[in-house]
């Protein structure tokens, strides 16, 4: 008896499913950058909403910054590395709000030198979505650096806004809205 087998097709991209959190949650370790007590630190926190506006409760939040230095522990970095600084943070909204505990980066520069204003990376994961979308966090209190920032500067003025964090009691509060009114723009890396 001869066994036979069929080729199936492939199958379209799955969309990021409802377990989400419970695959990728790294807990309360993942939302430190930095450890608490680290001078200077402080919280980002904010909420995830969708096209009707409804808070989304099983998004993912990925973070990736520069040292306050605004160097990486990368062996790439043509400043040199900054042994030790991991730079990544990683929250889910299953409590309402994502929460990241890290410090102002320092700016990097550009692949042609010139200086980007202190940013933070953020990548967003949710059940719906074929691909995370990115965005960048930037801050109030850099607004000179903001103004000459290359990457800021090719967003429209009139959508800027939905870049920039705002002070809250223990830090920073950053919204993120994936469509609609107010939706936040997205980077196409």
């Amino acid at each position: 008896m001869t066994e036979s087998t069929t080729e199936l097709p492939t199958t379209p991209s799955q969309t990021v499913g409802p377990f989400l959190t419970i695959g990728l949650d790294w807990g309360r370790a993942g939302t430190l950058v930095v450890p608490e007590g680290t001078p200077g630190a402080f919280w980002i926190r904010g909420e995830i909403f969708d096209g009707h506006g409804d808070r989304i409760p099983d998004a993912l939040v990925e973070t990736w910054q520069a040292a306050p230095d605004g160097r990486f522990d990368h062996p790439e970095d043509p400043r040199g590395r900054h042994p030790g600084w991991r730079g990544l943070g990683r929250s889910d909204t299953r409590l309402g709000e994502f929460a990241i505990h890290t410090v102002l980066p320092g700016p990097v520069p550009t692949r042609d030198s010139r200086p980007q204003a202190p940013h933070i990376d953020v990548s967003v994961f949710a059940r719906g979505m074929l691909h995370r979308v990115v965005t960048r966090i930037y801050f109030p209190d850099t607004a000179e650096a903001n103004a000459a920032d290359p990457i800021l500067s090719t967003v429209p003025e009139d959508r800027r806004n939905t870049l920039y964090a705002t002070h809250s009691p223990d830090g920073y509060r950053f919204d993120i809205r994936l469509q609609g009114p107010g939706e936040t723009v997205f980077f196409d890396v």
